[in-house]
C-alpha cells in the first residue's frame, strides 16, 4: 500500500493511497487562506483496511444498492453478495474500495494526477465481464478535485462508480454538520423503501424535506416527521439532478459552510446525486486527531447513475456492452465565500 500526494500551485493538497483509491486527506483554504484537511479518515493507512465506512473512496463496480443482490442480463441471472441487509451496497463484499490498484503519477495541464488501474475478473463479486478500469485524480488549477473513471468490459456488465468521501469543511474533526448550507440542483428525488431501495418513483421536492432547490441548513428539517427520513435515519437517498440531457458536466450542488466560508460545488455526467449524511457513524471509528467520528459528523455527496438501476427498467441503464467505454467524471470544485 503506498500514498501519493498531489499539490497544486495553489497550495490545495490530496492525498491518495492506490489502496481502494482513497483521499485520505484534502487541505483546502478558508476565508483567511489557512489550509485544512476537509475529509474524514484515519492517520494510520491501516485502519482502513481494518475499518472503513467507505471513507474516502473508489467505489464499484456498482455504487449503492442492487436489491436482493441479483439482476438479469439476456434472462441470465447473476448472484451477488447481500452486505446490506438483503441487498447488494458498494459492490459487495470486496469491492472497488478493498482492492490494490496499479498507480502511475503524472503532471498534465491542468495539475498533478494519479492515475489508477485495475483489471475486475469476470465473476468477481458475482458481477460478468472482465472489467478494465481506469481512474484519474487531478488536482486542478482551479482548485477542483478532479476524478475521470473509464472502463470497458468483455461481456455485458453493470457499472455504477463514484467516489465516497466523507466531508466536513469545518473540518471533520469540528462537530456535526448540521450548519452547513447546501443547495441541490434537483427538482426530484427516489423514494425508497424499508431496505432503501428506490419505489421506482420520481416525487417531486417540493414541499418535503428534500427540497434543496434554495440554500438551507443541513439540520433545519433533519427532524421532521417525513417516513422517507425515516427510512433512510436522515439523508440517504438520490436526487434527480435536473437537465442532465446533454451528457455534459452539470451543476450538482453547492455545500457553504458559515464559520470558515468555505465552499464546495459538485459537477457531474450522470443523472443522479447520492446525499448522505453520515447517519450510520456510531463513535466506532476513531479518526484523525484520535476522536470518534460521531453521529453525522460529515457528508457525502456521491454522483451517479440511480441506485438499483439493473433493475429498474425506467431507470437511465447502466448496462455497458463490449465495445462501449464507460465514462464519468466528478469534480468538487473549493473557494470561498
Amino acid at each position: 500500500m503506498n500514498l501519493y500526494t498531489l499539490k497544486n500551485s495553489n497550495g490545495l493538497e490530496a492525498k491518495i493511497t492506490d489502496y481502494g483509491g482513497i483521499v485520505t486527506s484534502l487541505s483546502v483554504p478558508d476565508t483567511n487562506g489557512a489550509l485544512e484537511d476537509v475529509v474524514a479518515g484515519y492517520n494510520n493507512l491501516e485502519y482502513y483496511v481494518e475499518a472503513n465506512p467507505y471513507f474516502g473512496c473508489l467505489v464499484g463496480r456498482f455504487g449503492n444498492r442492487i436489491a436482493k443482490g441479483k439482476f438479469s442480463i439476456d434472462g441470465k441471472e447473476y448472484i451477488l453478495a447481500q452486505n446490506n441487509g438483503e441487498n447488494n451496497l458498494h459492490g459487495g463484499l470486496k469491492g472497488f474500495d478493498k482492492v490494490l490498484w496499479s498507480a502511475v503519477e503524472k503532471q498534465t495541464s491542468e495539475g498533478p494526477s494519479l492515475e489508477l488501474t485495475y483489471t475486475s475478473k469476470d465473476g468477481e463479486e458475482g458481477f460478468p465481464g472482465n472489467l478494465q478500469v481506469k481512474a484519474i485524480y487531478t488536482l486542478t488549477k482551479a482548485n477542483e478535485l478532479k476524478l475521470a473513471f473509464t472502463a470497458t468490459t468483455d461481456k455485458k456488465t453493470h457499472v455504477n462508480l463514484t467516489h465516497h468521501s466523507y466531508f466536513n469543511l469545518a473540518g471533520p474533526e469540528s462537530g456535526n454538520i448540521y450548519d452547513h448550507e447546501v443547495m441541490i440542483n434537483a427538482d426530484k428525488f427516489t423514494p425508497v423503501d424499508e431496505t432503501l431501495i428506490p419505489t421506482g418513483e420520481l416525487k417531486a421536492v417540493k414541499g418535503t424535506p428534500f427540497d434543496f432547490t434554495q440554500p438551507k441548513k443541513i439540520g433545519a428539517r433533519i427532524n421532521s416527521n417525513d417516513q422517507q427520513l425515516k427510512y433512510g435515519l436522515g439523508y440517504d437517498h438520490n436526487w434527480v439532478i435536473n437537465d442532465t440531457s446533454s451528457n455534459e458536466l452539470n451543476f450538482m450542488a453547492r455545500v457553504t459552510e458559515p464559520t470558515t466560508g468555505r465552499v464546495m460545488e459538485v459537477y457531474s455526467d450522470k443523472p443522479g446525486m447520492q446525499f448522505y449524511l453520515g447517519n450510520f457513524l456510531d463513535s466506532s471509528n476513531i479518526g484523525k486527531g484520535g476522536k470518534a467520528y460521531k453521529h453525522r459528523y460529515a457528508f457525502c455527496m456521491e454522483p451517479q447513475s440511480f441506485p438499483d438501476s439493473p433493475n429498474q427498467p425506467t431507470f437511465p441503464s447502466t448496462l455497458l456492452s463490449p465495445g462501449e467505454v464507460y465514462n464519468h467524471t466528478i469534480i468538487y470544485k473549493f473557494s470561498v465565500k
